[in-house]
C-alpha cells in the first residue's frame, strides 16, 4: 500500500503482534514513535523490506534490533541512493522536466510516485527518517551517500574502523525474499552479481541545491513531531500535481517547503493527531498548487 494510506493496516497488524514486513515508509515517516510502541506492545517482529533498511539489517549485529547497545560499536548508518534520472542533468534543464523524464528510473522498476520521488530524492530523506526509527540512531549518525551503479544497497560503519556493506543486483526479490524467510535464506530466483564485470563502483555526496527535497526531509527530521507527516502529505499531493500535469517539476520541493512554513509543529500523541494534520498538510499543499 503507497503513502499514508498504508498507516493504519500498518500499525494494525504490530499491535496484533504480527511479523511484520515493512516496506511502508511513510508508516514510520508519519508515526515512528507511536508505530514503534505499538509493535513493543504487541510482541511482533519489524523486518525492513526497503532494500536499503534491509540491507542494514543485515549489517547489523543480529542482536541490535533488540538491543542497540553502543558497546556494539555502531558509528554510522550509511544509505546509498542512485541519484535518479537527473544526477548529472543541468541545473537549468531540471524546470522542463516531464512526468514520463521522471519516471524513467536508471536502475529500478518502481511505481510512478516512487520514481519521482527518487528523482527529487524525497525517497531517500523518507528513509533518513524510516532508519531513525528503525535502528534507534540518532538523525546525525545517518548519512546518504549517491552511489550511481546501485550494487551496494547500504552500509554499516563501526568503531574500530570497519564498514559492513550487502552488495546485490539491483532486484526487490532479494529484500523480499530475505524478509520472507528470516532468519533463513530462499532462492530468489536473482540473478548473481558477477563482480568482474563491474567498471566500478562510485559514491558522492548529494548536492542539496539540486536535491531541495532532501534538504527540506533532514530539516522536518530534525523538528520532528508532525513535521514529517506535513512533508510527507504535502509531498504526496504536489508530486500527484505534478504527475497530472498540473504543477512543474521544480515546484514541488516549494510546495512542500510552504505547505512546513505555514503549519506549526506539534507533539503527535495519538494516531488522530497524525491523522489531522496529514488532512491539514493536503489542504494547504492542494491550496498552494
Amino acid at each position: 500500500i503507497v503513502g499514508a494510506a498504508g498507516l493504519v493496516p500498518a500499525l494494525a497488524a504490530a499491535k496484533a503482534g504480527k511479523r511484520v514486513l515493512l516496506a511502508n515508509k511513510e508508516a514510520l515517516v508519519m508515526s515512528g514513535d507511536l508505530f514503534m510502541q505499538a509493535m513493543k506492545q504487541g510482541g511482533g517482529e519489524l523486518l525492513p523490506i526497503d532494500s536499503e533498511h534491509n540491507a542494514i539489517f543485515q549489517c547489523l549485529p543480529t542482536q541490535f534490533s533488540k538491543n542497540p547497545n553502543p558497546s556494539l560499536g555502531v558509528e554510522e548508518l550509511w544509505l546509498t541512493a542512485s541519484g535518479g534520472p537527473f544526477r548529472n542533468a543541468p541545473l537549468d534543464q531540471l524546470a522542463s522536466i516531464t512526468p514520463e523524464q521522471a519516471c524513467a528510473h536508471p536502475n529500478w522498476v518502481m511505481g510512478r510516485k516512487i520514481s519521482v520521488d527518487s528523482a527529487t530524492m524525497m525517497n531517500k530523506g523518507l528513509e533518513v527518517i524510516e532508519a531513525h526509527w528503525l535502528f534507534d540512531l540518532p538523525l546525525e549518525k545517518i548519512k546518504v551517500l549517491i552511489h550511481p551503479e546501485s550494487v551496494v544497497h547500504s552500509m554499516v560503519r563501526y568503531r574500530d574502523g570497519s564498514v559492513m556493506a550487502q552488495l546485490g543486483q539491483p532486484d526487490m526479490r532479494t529484500p523480499i525474499a530475505y524478509g520472507l524467510a528470516w532468519p533463513h535464506r530462499i532462492d530468489a530466483r536473482v540473478a548473481p552479481l558477477n563482480l568482474t564485470q563491474l567498471s566500478g563502483l562510485h559514491f558522492m555526496e548529494p548536492d542539496l541545491k539540486r536535491f531541495p527535497c532532501l534538504a527540506l526531509a533532514f530539516a522536518a527530521a530534525k523538528q520532528g513531531g508532525t513535521s514529517p507527516t506535513v512533508l510527507n502529505a504535502a509531498n504526496e499531493i504536489a508530486v500527484a500535481a505534478f504527475l497530472e500535469g498540473k504543477l512543474p517539476y521544480l515546484k514541488i520541493a516549494h510546495v512542500v517547503e510552504k505547505t512546513l512554513n505555514q503549519l506549526t509543529c506539534q507533539k503527535a500523541r495519538s494516531l488522530d493527531d497524525v491523522l489531522e494534520f496529514d488532512r491539514k498538510a493536503r489542504e494547504v499543499a492542494a491550496q498552494h498548487i
